[in-house]
Order: C-alpha cells, then sequence, then structure tokens
C-alpha cells in the first residue's frame, strides 16, 4: 500500500511540474501551439476515458464522480488555506496546489468508486418508505444455498431484508459445481440456480460482496469474521457453524429449526392414518413417514408392510436431528389412552 501511494505521489508530482513548465514555454513562446496542443491532450484524455468508463457498472461510475467532487473540494479547501495562503500565489504554491488537488482527486474517485458498487437503490427506497436502513441483513452460508428451502421461504415473505452472498462462498459454490464427483457437482449446479432464482425475485434485496480475509483460510471462519464485520446474522442449516457462530455472539437463523417449528404437533393418544414403508430396528416393528418427513415408529406393525392403518401415538422425541412419533396399532392401544383424546 505505501509502494503504491509513492508511486502515485512521484508520476503525479513529475506530472505536475512537466505540464507546469511545458505550458510556461509554449504560452509565452508558441501561444497558438500551447493551446492546440493541450486541446488534443484533452480530446485524447475524453476519448480514453469514454472506452473505459463503459465498461463499469452504472453504480461506480455514479459514485466515483461523487467521490471525485468531493474529492477537489476538501483539495481545494487545504490548498487555500494552508498553501497559497502561505506562499502568497508563487510558483511552488500552485504546483502544491495541482498536486493536491490530482492526489486528493484521485482518492475520492477510487473510494467513490469502491463503494458506490455497495450502494442501492433499494436503499433510497427504505428511505422514502421511512424504513429503517440499520436492519441486520443475512448471510448465507454454503449449506443453506443448496438446501434450496431459503428461496420458497423468501418467496413467501416470511424473512425480509438484505441478503448478503460473500464472494467466497461464491467461489465455494462453484469448486463444488466443477467437482469430479457427479453427487458433488449436482449440489453445487443446484446452490447456482438457487441463487439465481432469488436474485430474479422482484421483492429480495440480494447482494455479492467482495469482503474477504485472506488470513483466514476455513470459510465458517470466514463467514463468521464478515458476520462479526457487518453486524449481521447468518441463516445456515449447519449444526456446528450455528453453535460456532453463537458462541461468538452472533444472531443465527436456522432453518432445520425453523423447519421442526412448523410441524404440526401430535400428542400422545393422538390417531393418524400412515403407510407402512419398512421394517424398524425393533422385531415386528414397522416404520412409516408422514409429508414433512418426520419419521414414525409402529410396534408389531411388521406384516402390513406396503399398507395403510390407523395407529395412536405413545410418545414423541425431538432430537436435534428431527422429531420420532412412537406409536402402536390403534386395536392395541390402551383404551385409557385413546379415551383421552375422546376417541
Amino acid at each position: 500500500m505505501g509502494t503504491t501511494v509513492l508511486r502515485i505521489f512521484l508520476i503525479l508530482s513529475c506530472s505536475a511540474v512537466g505540464y507546469y513548465a511545458a505550458y510556461e514555454f509554449l504560452n509565452s513562446v508558441y501561444p497558438a501551439l500551447s493551446g492546440a496542443i493541450i486541446g488534443s491532450i484533452i480530446s485524447a484524455v475524453i476519448l480514453i476515458l469514454e472506452q473505459r468508463i463503459v465498461r463499469y457498472p452504472l453504480r461506480a461510475i455514479i459514485g466515483g464522480a461523487t467521490g471525485l467532487i468531493a474529492g477537489l473540494i476538501v483539495a481545494n479547501l487545504f490548498s487555500y488555506v494552508f498553501l497559497l495562503g502561505l506562499l502568497k500565489g508563487q510558483v511552488p504554491g500552485l504546483l502544491l496546489h495541482i498536486l493536491t488537488n490530482f492526489i486528493v482527486g484521485y482518492l475520492g474517485l477510487k473510494i467513490g468508486s469502491k463503494k458506490g458498487e455497495e450502494f442501492h437503490l433499494s436503499d433510497l427506497m427504505k428511505l422514502y418508505k421511512r424504513q429503517p436502513l440499520g436492519e441486520s441483513p443475512k448471510i448465507l452460508d454454503t449449506s443453506v444455498i443448496i438446501d434450496g428451502r431459503i428461496a420458497d421461504i423468501c418467496e413467501t415473505g416470511f424473512i425480509e431484508g438484505t441478503f448478503i452472498i460473500p464472494q467466497f462462498i461464491l467461489q465455494e459454490l462453484q469448486h463444488i459445481a466443477d467437482s469430479s464427483d457427479s453427487i458433488k457437482r449436482t449440489r453445487g449446479r443446484r446452490g447456482l440456480d438457487i441463487l439465481n432464482k432469488m436474485q430474479k425475485q422482484v421483492d429480495l434485496d440480494v447482494r455479492i460482496v467482495e469482503h474477504d480475509f485472506p488470513k483466514i483460510k476455513d470459510v465458517d471462519t470466514k463467514l463468521v469474521a464478515l458476520a462479526k464485520e457487518m453486524n449481521a446474522k447468518v441463516i445456515t442449516n449447519d449444526f456446528n457453524l450455528n453453535k460456532v457462530a453463537e458462541l461468538q455472539g452472533i444472531s443465527v437463523l436456522n432453518i432445520n429449526q425453523l423447519a421442526n417449528a412448523l410441524k404440526p404437533v401430535v400428542l400422545p393418544g393422538e390417531v393418524m392414518n400412515v403407510r407402512i414403508l419398512k421394517e424398524g430396528k425393533e422385531s415386528g416393528q414397522g416404520v412409516a413417514y408422514l409429508d414433512d418427513g418426520t419419521m414414525v415408529i409402529v410396534d408389531n406393525a411388521k406384516r402390513y408392510m406396503g399398507k395403510n392403518i390407523e395407529v395412536t401415538v405413545t410418545s414423541v422425541l425431538q432430537t436435534t436431528a428431527g422429531r420420532m412419533i412412537f406409536t402402536e396399532l390403534k386395536d392395541e392401544a390402551p383404551a385409557e389412552l385413546v379415551h383421552n383424546l375422546g376417541y
């Protein structure tokens, strides 16, 4: 960084001195020639700028122009207060004035163009609608993107705000999509499709940010560091990332926990109709599944394989991996258990 600034300083210093010397000489000896040369230089600069500007996004151009104007204002205020006033309009003062405008204007241009890429029109809409600009953004990790349910949840409108996709998460998805393993490749491509789907949702603000932490190698650790820096929440279904983020004081929205919370409540004694799909671990057990994927274990139901039967719930076990419902055949359930719920 220091070498770059020094290089810019030397280039601008030589350019400013050379420009001033050439201008003074030509203007005193060949005034018409000096005007033609300066006009040609300005025309060439405009053509070069025109070719380069069209390659940049509009947000970067607006941000760069704003930064340049702000930089020139600051540079002129500084020059008139400190430089020209002290040197009383002498040649060194004029050169320093030009040099200050170059350096501060350039810095304003670079900072403005960089920050302009992070600006979105949705921020103005929030300001116009008097919505809070300080709401926490939400960072998506690789697992929740590949899972895909986040796109459907956002489509329903239950989760709002700005969704952040770090560049290192996008790179990880691309790496998975290019994997030689067919399963990983499919998962990676699914993740990219989900991101594309989310970006096309009109009411959804999805941003890809360039923030990175080169000294940190692990993607999950980078994600936690970014969440701290941006004061953001993390959306994931990774159990380990969930725990690590919570230990560091970061709010986590876990899709699996949300899915478990939305499952209908089942009480002991309730009767349900299920289809036995396979054998259980214990002798004679049958296993069925509800529409939401909840496993239902039925005692003495092995003989009903492939059939629909009515069962009575005896207990419900909630684990970190999901929910398991233990049942008995309705005809074999204790009478008092069924009677408690009015069956």
